[in-house]
């Protein structure tokens, strides 16, 4: 529920409300007759007595520019100049009927004229003083103004041009005045009451006691329209941009920003002081004196909504309204034994920055008062340290203080809310979620009030940072999961179309929003930091001017990851694996169906486990050993659970299982080789199945979960390819030649069948080591009833010592992996 402090009751015009347009909203003529032509009933519905227009959008930033080149003697501000008297008139002859144009262009050049006389008095003598600097500036608006007053005419709106130096009063402080508030409301009270017609006013500008011109500062349109607002003590101040209100973060930066429908006064001074662009921090001061609210509406979507703010409390189920931040600050450490208990030295340091008219960002200070941490714009940094340095020279002289140290490249990023007070555990949650992120915190602070937490990072991380403390506050159980796949074999292909396929179902049934953010293979790699379009991905890989690399792919993921990121090798090279430790030491989840990895050496075995623990991520490769079955998870879950495995017992190779499952001696060994690999149910090489290094990898890896520190040498393994045909010799030679060993496989398959037994390749560890090895097992063997493909995993422990736990289904097929790998996935996040 949203409760407010009698917002816009009894006041003096209870149904007159203030406009303000920024540069944005006229930024081309079509859009200010856009606004005029709905403006009419704006004014006899609203009862608008005012409305203020910044200048034409980046006319102010030229301004400046040309001012500033004309100080340099740079004569290519009349180029400048030109394009800006050009630009002006084609919007009065854009706006205006022919038979207006003549006079308004004789002003508009009148105008300009002025504006030149003083850029070539500047351009003389080579100096640009910040009087000079506000009087040009001023153009900008005083242009704008006059012209859409003549546009708004046309249209049928009865109003006024209103120059804002005639009735705001400021001191002499040039580029940032101050306005003398009382003799500022009088005059506009003044005015308003000798005219009941609408006034068009010129934001941003004013003028001293003298007359002489004077600029509000950055943002000075919008002060302007509070100041009239106060004046008239309306029932609403809008104020029109290019978006949907105050969103929860900058869209730019964070693509799921949303508005917010309500923010307190307090919550919109700490979102601004912080980098919110949409309302600057001096707007809401003569508002809030006046428990005026202030609506945010966008030009471009004139029915949303927006954002109202006034003096609000409660508000929507969000902990927090809004993320900000400040792109480039500087950090300054003072830090020494000797401001320990030293009275009086806070007084010192912000007082030597103060008479340096040195803005201080943030303030944190250590409990212990060994350090004091200081944000500055850096171009106040080295100024600052001067200053301080002079200041505490005796405490550096002796010792006490030591070297004063500049942080830069750093960013502020600023989490603002209401709700934050008396919520425990906000700060735990945003620092998880930067913690998560590997994004490293240098200063932290927050006010007594508990509305705001802000900490200094690196700039580079700003992004990052925005994105996974947005995604950790403002959708709740929802998480965005980024995945990179590497290998688009049949594993990866079906992988990457699963993913895309279920994408719905998971967001709305897990709330898990799945994203492919980069996918790679031998020949391309394609990256994106959103996420890609599942319909054509295979077109953009091919179109993509990337070339693979892992160290890029890697450098990629640190700019963009979130707490949820993860790598899948879906590949079967022997050089990606060296790329886990990369990933999972920045705490990037690895997920594998390759085995080479997990059957290395022991020690890379332990150090990949390790990494996973120490960066609080997970090394899952469950599709190492049964494709999708659960046979990793059977073993570990057993160790996890204190139980002791005493033996492992499984066929393992879904080729070697099809083979001896389908050799009932209808068809000769060698012949059904041959009709398993035209099938596609073994290697291209049959012998990398048959050799029996397949099932001797798996049995390792199950082996090495129960820690048994073993490797591929410990393992006894029977090679089925005939000796004579284990050289380099080709693939359609050793087929030819299988034949020549069909009796050898008949006669164990008779002598088998006489004990009622079947033939299975078995893996084994138990008390007397471990073996892969043709057997013959009888029906009392789990193994005995397996068919087509079929893999199987006993496993035998104190707690399953009488009957073994069985695990059986298919054990090969790309369908069946990669929804093994995509079970990974999701053990992942949970």
């Amino acid at each position: 529920m949203v409760t407010g402090g009698n917002c816009g009751k009894n006041r003096m015009n209870q149904s007159m409300k203030v406009f303000k347009f920024g540069g944005s909203s006229v930024g081309t003529p079509e859009r200010i007759d856009e606004i005029a032509s709905w403006f009419h009933q704006a004014v006899e519905k609203e009862q608008c007595r005012a409305v203020i227009f910044s200048a034409f959008q980046g006319v102010t930033d030229q301004l400046i520019s040309m001012a500033e080149k004309a100080g340099k003697g740079d004569d290519t501000y009349t180029n400048d100049l030109g394009r800006l008297e050009e630009r002006h008139i084609e919007a009065v002859r854009k706006l205006l009927s022919t038979s207006e144009q003549s006079q308004a262009v004789a002003s508009v050049k009148f105008m300009l004229n002025d504006l030149e006389d003083i850029l070539q008095g500047v351009f003389l003598v080579k100096e640009l003083t910040p009087r000079s600097l506000d009087f040009i500036s001023s153009f900008g608006e005083r242009l704008s103004n006059y012209i859409i007053h003549l546009a708004f005419r046309k249209h049928g709106i009865a109003c006024d041009f209103l120059d804002a130096r005639k009735v705001i009063v400021t001191d002499d402080q040039f580029g940032s005045a101050e306005v003398d508030m009382e003799k500022s409301l009088a005059n506009i009270q003044v005015h308003f009451a000798s005219s009941d017609r609408l006034q068009v006013v010129t934001g941003f500008i004013a003028a001293n006691e003298k007359g002489v011109t004077t600029t509000l500062g950055r943002g000075g349109s919008d002060y302007t329209a509070a100041i009239f607002a106060a004046a008239l003590d309306v029932e609403e101040l809008q104020i029109w941009t290019d978006v949907d209100g105050v969103l929860t973060a900058d869209p730019r930066l964070v693509r799921e920003a949303f508005s917010m429908d309500v923010l307190s006064y307090e919550e919109a001074m700490e979102l601004s002081h912080f980098g919110a662009k949409v309302i600057h921090p001096p707007t809401i001061e003569p508002a809030m004196s006046r428990n005026i609210p202030i609506r945010i509406k966008n030009t471009l979507n004139p029915a949303f909504p927006g954002t109202l703010v006034g003096n609000f409390s409660g508000g929507p189920e969000y902990i927090i309204k809004g993320i900000s931040s400040i792109d480039h600050v500087a950090l300054i450490r003072i830090q020494g034994s000797g401001l320990v208990g030293m009275a009086g030295v806070a007084q010192r340091i912000f007082g030597a920055l103060a008479a340096g008219s040195i803005n201080i960002i943030l303030i944190t200070q250590a409990s212990s008062e060994h350090s004091v941490c200081l944000a500055v714009l850096p171009k106040h940094a080295s100024r600052a340290k001067r200053l301080l340095q002079k200041e505490l020279q005796h405490e550096m002289a002796t010792h006490r203080v030591a070297d004063i140290i500049i942080e830069d490249e750093l960013s502020t990023i600023a989490v603002v809310g209401e709700n934050m007070r008396q919520t425990p555990g906000i700060a735990g949650k945003v620092f998880q979620a930067l913690g998560r992120s590997r994004i490293n915190i240098s200063a932290i602070a927050q006010g007594s009030t508990e509305l705001n937490i802000s900490a200094v990072i690196r700039r580079a991380d700003k992004q990052k940072a925005l994105r996974v403390i947005h995604d950790a506050f403002f959708y709740g159980a929802r998480k965005t999961v980024q995945i990179y796949v590497a290998g688009t074999g049949l594993i990866g292909r079906q992988l990457i179309s699963d993913i895309f396929e279920k994408q719905e179902w998971f967001l709305t049934e897990r709330h898990l929003d799945l994203r492919i953010n980069g996918i790679l293979n031998s020949r391309k790699m394609l990256l994106d930091e959103h996420g890609l379009a599942g319909s054509d991905w295979e077109q953009q890989l091919e179109a993509s001017p990337r070339n693979p690399d892992p160290n890029a792919l890697l450098e990629f993921v640190k700019i963009h990851q979130s707490p949820n990121t993860i790598f899948v090798d879906a590949t079967a090279s022997d050089d990606l694996p060296a790329c886990y430790e990369q990933f999972l030491a920045q705490g990037v989840a690895v997920v594998t169906p390759n085995k080479k990895a997990n059957t290395g050496s022991w020690e890379q075995y332990r150090k990949l486990s390790a990494l996973a623990r120490d960066n609080d991520t997970r090394f899952l490769y469950e599709t190492n050993v049964g494709a999708g079955l659960p046979f990793v998870q059977a073993v570990s879950d057993r160790v996890a659970s204190g139980d002791k495995v005493t033996r492992l017992d499984g066929v393992f190779s879904g080729t070697l299982s099809y083979l001896f499952n389908s050799f009932d001696g209808s068809k000769p060994f060698s012949e059904l080789v041959r009709d398993a690999r035209e099938n596609g149910y073994t290697e291209p090489d049959p012998r990398d199945d048959l050799n029996g290094m397949d099932a001797a990898r798996k049995l390792l890896i199950l082996a090495r979960l129960t820690g048994q520190e073993v490797s591929l040498e410990d393992i006894h393994v029977e090679n089925l390819v005939p000796e004579n045909l284990r050289g380099d010799i080709p693939v359609d030679v050793f087929l030819e030649k299988l034949q020549e060993s069909d009796a050898v496989f008949e006669e164990k398959l008779q002598a088998a069948r006489k004990e009622g037994k079947v033939l299975r390749y078995l893996a084994s560890m138990d008390g007397d080591g471990l073996r892969a090895g043709l057997a013959a097992v009888g029906p009392d063997n789990p193994v005995y009833s397996l068919g087509g493909a079929e893999n199987m995993l006993t496993i035998t422990s104190e707690a399953y010592s009488e009957i073994p736990l069985v695990i059986k289904g298919p054990g090969a097929g790309a369908v069946v992996t990669a929804n093994g790998v995509l079970s990974d996935i999701v053990k992942v996040i949970h």
